[in-house]
């Protein structure tokens, strides 16, 4: 059930020449298993090495080589599936799905269609500005890669690298529950994060780790409701695939260029085939690379070679007890326990790594303040300079250091920053570095009160215009911090300040 402190996001409409149009939107995201060996052999799955060096002969076919299922990728499937709230089947199995395909040496891959190893499940997807998707899982299974080939080598040949084949994937199925491209890149994003919570699939889109395959269909305002209420797919119109998806950005663009072609042909009176297409960013247009497969197009049939997965219930629930505490969870508890915003938590619980980082900074400190340290100055520097949280040359212990000395009003805000400034280029101990160049924080009433009455004598006329418009007070609080270096109490600069004037 969606948390009832959502609403549920519009759905994305377009105009089109005649009638206004909806989206509607599933996704097969292919997710591979974070595992140091392939599904089916020893060989390694490092990304990088030399074409064709991780093949072991199962991978390439050699004649007489069978394939036996690697455990942990097992584990890991289930581990995803309990992740995202989904029924874990206890008997699976593996079939055969058969098309040629140069990188594929079997002619076969081995996937799971009749029995996968995952069933239905569920991912909230939260949009940001209060409104949340429920995004139904159809299912999970799991499957071989295929190799890669390369074109661009040589005007006369093309290359194939079989580093990839055999590695595990699994692909997520979502219902056709997303109503928009925002909504579909919020969901791979969620997805995602869920993900490498888990250590299951490390996210990495740029390396072909993760990626999706978009459906997408339109239909009359109307119709998905008359779908949902008969789970009859002949309320919505014909679905086009659109392949290898590797960007939440062209994701976006993808849907929104495939929907006005789709919106375009049926308005002009045509028909939309069922087909598989690409999309070219540079171009901004989809183009068609197949019609749609159906299952009896490959032929599937039970793999000879494996036996059905047979696993116990009492192993899914031990893998069960370790799961990590999930985003959600992690972004109630931070909300909860450190009083942070909705906004705040959502940034600092976005990658695992960002919320360890925080709460090592939080624990005993003023959570507030330290998720504005944590966002506003390290993660805004982070970006700056195009790095991630595992970059940081400030350790939680020596943000939490700053914190600490602000709380305790050893340091001004702004001595605070050019703290943070010396210990992001130099390293070092926040209060060793106060102490040894003389940072500290003038707290001695006396001697602000004396640089006050030194401004104040100073500037007669500007102690006219402040008595006239109190605002006006601010002028001297800057000019006396100007004059103590920015070590002058704020506070208290404040209160002297108008006690002199008569304010």
């Amino acid at each position: 059930m969606l948390d009832q402190t959502y609403d549920s996001p519009k759905v994305k409409t377009i105009a089109g020449a005649k009638a206004d149009w909806e989206l509607v939107i599933g996704l097969e995201v292919h997710a591979q298993i974070s595992s140091n060996a392939k599904l089916f052999s020893g060989a390694s799955t490092k990304f990088g090495a030399e074409p064709n060096s991780n093949v072991a002969f199962v991978d390439a076919a050699m004649p007489g080589m069978l394939p036996v299922i690697n455990e942990y990728c097992i584990e890991q499937a289930v581990r995803t599936g309990l992740g995202l709230k989904a029924q874990i089947n206890l008997v699976s199995a593996f079939d055969r799905k058969n098309y040629f395909y140069p990188d594929l040496p079997q002619g076969y891959q081995i996937s799971q269609l009749y029995q996968p190893i995952v069933g239905e499940g569920e991912v909230l997807v939260e949009m940001g500005d209060g409104t949340a998707r429920l995004v139904r899982i159809e299912r999970i299974h799991m499957e071989q890669d295929a190799g890669k080939s390369i074109h661009d080598m040589d005007p006369n040949m093309s290359f194939v690298d079989l580093n990839r084949t055999g590695v595990a994937l699994m692909e997520i199925v979502s219902r056709p529950d997303i109503r928009g491209p925002e909504e579909a890149a919020a969901f791979v994003t969620k997805l995602r994060q869920i993900l490498r919570y888990l250590g299951t699939c490390d996210g990495n889109m740029q390396n072909g780790n993760m990626r999706a395959d978009v459906n997408v269909s339109i239909c009359k305002p109307g119709q998905y409701e008359k779908y949902m209420e008969t789970q009859d797919f002949s309320h919505l119109g014909t679905r086009c695939e659109i392949k290898n998806m590797n960007s939440m950005r062209f994701i976006q663009q993808a849907i929104d260029v495939e929907a006005r072609r789709q919106i375009a042909i049926v308005e002009a009176g045509g028909t939309v085939s069922q087909e598989t297409r690409l999309y070219d960013p540079d171009k901004g247009e989809t183009r068609s690379m197949r019609s749609k497969e159906e299952a009896h197009d490959y032929r599937y049939f039970p793999d000879p070679d494996l036996l059905p997965l047979e696993i116990e219930q009492a192993w899914v629930d031990d893998i069960a007890a370790s799961l990590p505490e999930l985003p959600d969870d992690k972004k109630a508890r931070f909300i909860n326990d450190f009083s942070l915003t909705d906004y705040d938590a959502s940034v600092l619980t976005a990658d695992v790594e960002s919320a360890h980082y925080y709460e090592a900074v939080a624990q005993g400190r003023d959570g507030k303040l330290a998720a504005n340290w944590v966002i506003n100055e390290l993660f805004g520097r982070l970006k700056k300079e195009d790095h991630d949280i595992s970059a940081s040359p400030v350790s939680p212990a020596q943000l939490g250091g700053i914190i600490d000395l602000i709380s305790s009003q050893a340091i001004s805000g702004k001595i605070a920053k050019d703290l943070f400034e010396i210990v992001y280029t130099e390293g070092g101990d926040p209060a060793e570095i106060v102490e040894a160049r003389g940072m500290k924080q003038v707290t001695d009433t006396g001697a602000i009160e004396a640089a006050v009455d030194e401004i104040i004598a100073a500037n007669p006329a500007q102690v006219e215009k402040a008595k006239a418009n109190p605002k006006l007070a601010g002028w001297f609080v800057g000019q006396v911090m100007k004059a103590t270096g920015g070590k002058a109490n704020p506070k208290a600069v404040n209160q002297i300040v108008s006690a002199k004037l008569g304010l």
